[in-house]
């Protein structure tokens, strides 16, 4: 017989902390991007990023949609924060997935959502001049 998942104990720790934190729920007062994606499956993701010479400092979203589509984003945000910008384009939906570790095989798209979703506030960020990193000065 062939055991039944238990929610609580068969995920990954990593992966409980990221699906019922909340603290990043809320929208940014004056975004230097934002991004707003719908999935095929009905949930919808808005990130709003805040970016300091280049790099991001915060990621925050609002989302309608399930456990495992929060779980994504908040694991998306804690893949970005800290980062240059140019550097978070390089993040893809493997990258979430293997950062949750226990992210079911029905719910890959939530990491495609969030993933994409995170793309569309970059690219709006990169109409904002804090997106951009600043010149370095020569040294003489």
């Amino acid at each position: 017989m062939e055991k039944k998942f238990d929610f609580w104990q068969d995920h990954s720790e990593r992966f409980l902390l990221m699906a019922n934190l909340w603290e990043r729920r809320m929208v940014l007062e004056k975004p230097d991007g934002v991004g707003k994606k719908t999935g095929d499956c009905g949930d919808t993701i808005t990130m709003y990023l805040a970016v300091e010479e280049g790099v991001v400092k915060r990621l925050t979203f609002e989302l309608e949609g399930c456990i495992n589509t929060n779980a994504c984003s908040n694991a998306v945000a804690v893949l970005v924060e800290g980062k240059p910008v140019e550097q978070c384009w390089s993040v893809a939906p493997i990258d979430v997935v293997d950062f949750l570790e226990t992210l079911p095989d029905d719910h890959q798209h939530c990491a495609e959502l969030a993933v994409g979703t995170l793309y569309l506030a970059l690219a709006d960020c990169h109409k904002d001049t804090a997106c951009v990193v600043p010149e370095q000065s020569a040294v003489k």
